[in-house]
């Protein structure tokens, strides 16, 4: 069983997001399965599983302060290549790729997306 159905990050730019998003999240292995007209995208593999929409109340999207969102990765590479698509886009590194030694193979790589929600990428396999 999963813990969540989705997540979802707030934005102010949608066609910036998607774009954004298109790019680095196909590394691991998602694809946009819906748009939500001018409102959103869903991405996923089988199932929707992140959104990023436009915050339904009308004011601004911001960023939680402490929160991350961290994504699962097949592979280390894929690790490797989220983050460097990421930086390629102008998001800044906020965690270089490589070990963490607080789970046993923990291998992950952290950034920031357009509106400044930070990411994680995770790879717990061996290598």
């Amino acid at each position: 069983m999963s813990v969540f159905t989705h997540v979802t990050v707030g934005t102010n730019d949608l066609n910036k997001a998607r774009q954004f998003y298109d790019a680095v999240l196909a590394k691991i292995g998602l694809k946009r399965i819906a748009d939500l007209g001018e409102n959103g995208s869903i991405w996923g593999v089988d199932k929707p599983s992140f959104f990023v929409l436009k915050p339904v109340d009308g004011k601004p999207a911001t960023v939680g302060n402490g929160g991350t969102v961290c994504f699962e990765a097949p592979d280390r590479s894929s690790v490797a290549a989220f983050h460097e698509t990421a930086l390629s886009l102008g998001s800044p590194d906020e965690g270089a790729v490589g070990p963490r030694n607080w789970a046993p193979n923990a291998f992950a790589a952290y950034t920031r997306d357009p509106d400044g929600n930070k990411l994680g990428v995770y790879c717990f396999k061996p290598e």
